[in-house]
């Protein structure tokens, strides 16, 4: 496999990178409101709501959790997860701007 060459891009342009990549499975995207709406740190439940498989949903809250969107804390035996509030809003403002950086022209393709 090749080099991904990401240390010549910002940390910005990384960061954004990130979020995008895991953002980019719907299971990802149905686990991040699940957890938006029941603004709490949910353990078992998360299985119990989405159409996948334990080992599933498992990998998907890590590839959350390795982009930073989320965090798990060890509750016994299970491990209870919500959004990272911090890293939450890093996100947006980072997708924000770059969405925001448009501007539409009178020509385009």
């Amino acid at each position: 496999m090749g080099a991904t060459k990401t240390e010549e891009f910002t940390i910005k342009d990384n960061k954004i990178a990130k979020y995008a990549k895991a953002l980019a499975h719907p299971a990802r995207i149905a686990i991040l409101q699940l957890l938006i709406k029941k603004q709490s740190c949910i353990c078992g439940d998360i299985v119990e709501e989405l159409p996948l498989s334990q080992s599933t949903v498992s990998q998907h809250l890590k590839e959350l959790k390795e982009a930073g969107l989320i965090k798990g804390d060890i509750d016994g035996v299970k491990v209870c997860y919500c959004i990272d509030e911090k890293e939450w809003e890093t996100a947006k403002t980072y997708i924000n701007s770059l969405f925001q950086a448009y501007t539409p022209k009178d020509k385009c393709c």
